[in-house]
């Protein structure tokens, strides 16, 4: 039977809406408890250490509670696209996914989710499947919540997107970003431990990702010093310069990519 407890009175995020999502309620993540899931298939374009060759197993959930204006797949996060599925079939999937020959299960945006995929993990191990889980996630989590995760998530990959609170207020709907993205990676690392890689592949461990803004580089040499303050010895860093803008119009700042001498000043801050 689906575990409704958490879903009842929904804390599961920052945003702590409380809302009754058992009964078809939906809060800022824009979903009920029903499991909405986007796409599932193998992914080439992650890190390296997580795609391989034969690429990852991506699980695109439907649903976000930070909602970036900058976002690439509004429909999903926005959790308008997307099939509901069974907490069953949730498991099958991961399944099937090993079968053609994924190197690890990647959840991507799945912290509305967590007491069901904590379910299917566990029934998909049950009946053979080995692979590592990764949580992939925008970084804006209940440090409190993600201790479910414990022996389920075996690699997490959060953004690190700002230190800056007001230009997270601008671009993401919250000033407390920054506060709940670093006890969220902290968490994540007391759960996973230090990061290890077999024959090119992550087996465990925390890589943090942050995407270069433009117009914004102090942002990212400030999101830089924090992480060599406080998390350089014990996860990785994916500084990451792909940034495109998409319907961002009316934020002029960051309706562009990045210049050459932008990145090069980041570049420059994380080899200092």
């Amino acid at each position: 039977m689906k575990n409704m407890n958490k879903y009842e009175n929904c804390l599961l995020c920052p945003r702590k809406c409380g809302i009754n999502r058992a009964a078809g309620q939906t809060g800022v993540c824009g979903v009920s408890s029903e499991i909405k899931v986007a796409r599932a298939a193998l992914h080439y374009w992650e890190e390296p250490c997580i795609s391989g060759e034969k690429g990852s197993g991506a699980v695109f959930f439907s649903g976000c509670s930070l909602h970036c204006v900058f976002c690439q797949n509004r429909e999903i996060s926005d959790g308008k696209a997307g099939k509901v599925i069974s907490k069953e079939r949730l498991s099958d999937i991961f399944l099937e996914l090993k079968a053609k020959g994924a190197n690890n299960i990647n959840l991507v945006t799945p912290g509305q989710y967590i007491p069901d995929i904590v379910w299917a993990v566990s029934d998909a191990r049950r009946r053979g499947m080995e692979l590592p889980i990764v949580y992939n996630t925008s970084g804006y989590e209940n440090a409190d919540e993600l201790k479910q995760l414990e022996g389920i998530v075996d690699v997490y990959l959060p953004d690190f997107k700002y230190m800056d609170s007001a230009l997270s207020r601008r671009l993401s709907g919250k000033s407390d970003y920054f506060k709940y993205a670093f006890d969220a990676i902290s968490e994540m690392i007391r759960l996973s431990g230090k990061v290890k890689i077999e024959n090119g592949l992550i087996k465990s461990g925390v890589i943090v990702r942050h995407l270069i803004l433009p117009s914004h580089i102090d942002n990212t040499l400030a999101v830089l010093k924090v992480f060599a303050d406080n998390f350089k010895d014990s996860a990785f860093l994916s500084l990451m310069a792909q940034y495109v803008p998409i319907n961002v119009e009316s934020f002029p700042d960051i309706n562009r990519r990045i210049t050459p001498l932008e990145y090069k000043r980041a570049l420059n801050a994380l080899s200092e």
